[in-house]
Order: C-alpha cells, then sequence, then structure tokens
C-alpha cells in the first residue's frame, strides 16, 4: 500500500515507526509514490538537483530494462539535513531491488554508468547499490535485507530513523519529471 511520505519529526528525521500504534505494520520503509517523493523534497535548488540525478538515474535503468523491482532511498537526503546538520544534502542513497528475471538487460552508451556506483555519484548524485533478488537465494536475500535495514535504521549519532521505498516502474517517471520541473528542476536530461 502507498503512503503519503511522513513528515519529519522534531529531531529532522522520518519516525521508523507509528508512534501511534508501534506495534503495526506500518513502519520502515515506508511506500510512497515517485510524485509524493518530488513533492515533498523539492525544497531548495539542491535537492531540486539530487531529485534531477536520481529521476535520470531511474530513467538510465529503465533504459537497460531494469523496471521490476523497488528501491530504498535513505541518507541525509531524507533527513532535514539543513537543521540537523547545518547543511545541504550532497547526494540521495538508494538500495535497488531489481527483478530482471524477464528482462533483456542491454546497457549502452553512458547508461552503463548507473551500474557503476563511483560513476553513479558523479553523474547522478546518486549513492547506489544493487540487490538482484532474482539471482539470489531466500536466505541471502533476507540476510541482505536485515543488512540494509539495519544500516539504514538510524542516523551515525544512532538516532533511529525510517526511510522510503518507492516502486521500481516507470509508470510515473514522467509526470515526476514534468513536476519536477515546475519546481525548478530542468526536465529529463539523460
Amino acid at each position: 500500500m502507498v503512503i503519503p511520505v511522513p513528515q519529519w519529526d522534531s529531531m529532522g528525521v522520518i519516525p521508523p515507526i507509528d508512534l501511534a500504534d508501534p506495534t503495526s505494520a506500518d513502519r520502515s520503509p515506508y511506500n510512497v509514490s515517485l510524485i509524493d517523493l518530488i513533492k515533498r523534497y523539492s525544497t531548495s535548488p539542491k535537492r531540486i538537483e539530487i531529485l534531477q540525478g536520481f529521476l535520470n538515474y531511474r530513467a538510465a535503468l529503465h533504459r537497460m530494462g531494469l523496471v521490476a523491482g523497488f528501491q530504498w532511498l535513505d541518507g541525509s537526503f531524507i533527513e532535514n539535513v539543513e537543521l540537523i546538520e547545518g547543511r545541504d544534502p550532497k547526494d540521495i542513497d538508494v538500495v535497488t531491488f531489481v527483478d530482471n528475471s524477464s528482462a533483456f538487460i542491454h546497457p549502452t552508451g553512458s547508461d552503463i554508468n548507473a551500474l557503476d556506483h563511483d560513476m553513479a555519484k558523479l553523474n547522478y548524485l546518486v549513492d547506489s547499490f544493487f540487490v538482484e533478488i532474482d539471482k539470489i537465494d531466500a536466505k541471502t536475500l533476507i540476510e541482505l535485507s536485515t543488512y540494509w535495514y539495519s544500516m539504514w535504521s538510524h542516523r551515525r549519532d544512532f538516532r533511529w530513523k525510517g526511510f522510503l521505498q518507492i516502486d521500481l516502474n516507470s509508470a510515473d517517471d514522467t509526470q515526476a519529471n514534468t513536476l519536477l520541473s515546475s519546481f525548478g528542476g530542468i526536465g529529463l536530461t539523460s
């Protein structure tokens, strides 16, 4: 179920759980729409630049045939880092859980850079990681999910926090680019 992007709490992070119902399934990672992500985080020129890079990154993945799966989003971009640390976010952290079992992957040109961690960070402002869910057994998938959850459910100062999940499919990407352009983005550039 897709929900609205949770608001930051008084400490500048997304709450990891529903404080009114702490044992409910409504908890991090929160499944949100790409459109709501754009609406919620297009609050400064730097955030718009990072979101544009993220949309360009997704476009490169889609052109290669990577469209099935989901992405976990985290890092200072998801936090109110302007309040917490007095700075802009530098990038967005993304783990792409991709199922390419039925995809014909055909990287061409510069799109191949989206598959390289360092190039994705440089070209798209995405600190990227991949989990190929169709190529690993259930035990490994659980171990990797647990790893990423434990890495991302706390700040470096040990403050507990939440993070987001969006679908990898491209259904909303055109609308997201149009919306981002209206906030001062430049639209899809790659």
